[in-house]
């Protein structure tokens, strides 16, 4: 999971159920990694950034702690005012570094996280009150392209954009350049993104990250059926599922799975609709693609962009690539 974000998914019901429906209507079943993230598993995903095995939150913090003043002199671009502007920013955690140090050198900027969610805005625009009461915040609800777009009739300022997590390797690659490129029509000519990507590296390390020993990540993958039990009246018995995650070196392709233990079915009574399951068979929860530096430039020259430079943590675990829209 590249969540690195503490976002609470909230869609309309209907929305929900029919997107849940035909995920475990498909064959192989699947549910997409959004779903992951109701209260619950806000909670446990931030006790996922807490643990030893879970590399990709302190390999992220370390590049920003160490290139804060090299990714000032490229936002600002020889002092000129900027946006700042944040998908999915959560509570900031990371991006405070930043905002942090760029107060402290009275760059000219302001703050701009886009989330879905409301409630995450508030909660994040509330302690950055508290911390760092002289920031320009505006938090920006609705669907980042959509923002992006209404953006563009603005003062003209350059725009940073801020894709932090490795949250790019949720998508494969063609998902990923059609994203890329959604991105790219939303900005102008010289406008930024800052991107995290989780480099390939030792495999055991990889899998590690995914599948911890206190089984914390397996409790959040559990947390889905437990969402769909409460949230539409589904009937998973929990104890008839486990978490299975997998990774392949060759194609940088780490994935998670439900496993069914049983031959059972499944009854959602938000749609009366019920779920046949083959013992063994698998839900699909989440792609965590690893990169290296040809798919970072692939992505980038595909997609109308860029790379200006490549920022790394000291084990090479991670990297943040800054892109410039060309």
């Amino acid at each position: 999971m590249e969540k690195e974000l503490n976002e609470e998914v909230l869609l309309p019901t209907d929305t929900f159920a029919s997107e849940i429906d035909a995920g475990l209507s498909a064959n192989p079943k699947a549910i997409s990694s959004r779903y992951f993230y109701d209260a619950e598993g806000d909670r446990l995903f931030q006790k996922i950034m807490q643990l030893d095995e879970y590399y990709l939150s302190r390999a992220e913090y370390a590049i920003f702690k160490e290139h804060k003043e090299l990714l000032l002199q490229y936002f600002a671009d020889q002092r000129t005012a900027f946006h700042l502007m944040e998908f999915g920013a959560g509570d900031g955690w990371k991006t405070k570094v930043l905002l942090r140090h760029f107060i402290e050198q009275h760059a000219k900027f302001d703050y701009r996280p886009i989330d879905i969610s409301g409630n995450v805005l508030q909660e994040l625009e509330s302690s950055l009150k508290t911390e760092l009461p002289s920031l320009q915040v505006q938090g920006m609800e609705g669907e980042y392209f959509e923002v992006l777009n209404q953006m563009q009739k603005t003062d003209g300022q350059r725009k940073v954009v801020l894709f932090l997590g490795s949250n790019i390797g949720n998508f494969r690659q063609h998902q990923a350049i059609s994203f890329l490129s959604s991105l790219r029509a939303s900005l102008n000519q010289g406008d930024m993104v800052l991107i995290g990507f989780d480099m390939k590296k030792d495999p055991h390390v990889i899998r590690n990250a995914y599948d911890d020993a206190s089984g914390v990540t397996r409790d959040f993958n559990m947390n889905l059926l437990k969402r769909l039990n409460i949230e539409l009246g589904a009937n998973f018995d929990l104890t008839k599922f486990k978490h299975y995650q997998s990774y392949d070196p060759q194609s940088g392709e780490c994935r998670s799975y439900l496993i069914s233990l049983a031959e059972q079915e499944v009854t959602m009574q938000a749609i009366g609709v019920s779920y046949y399951f083959k013992k063994w068979e698998p839900i699909h929860v989440e792609i965590s693609r690893k990169f290296d530096f040809e798919t970072i430039n692939e992505l980038a020259a595909s997609s109308g962009f860029g790379v200006v430079k490549n920022l790394q943590d000291t084990d090479e675990y991670f990297t943040d690539s800054l892109w410039v829209a060309t």
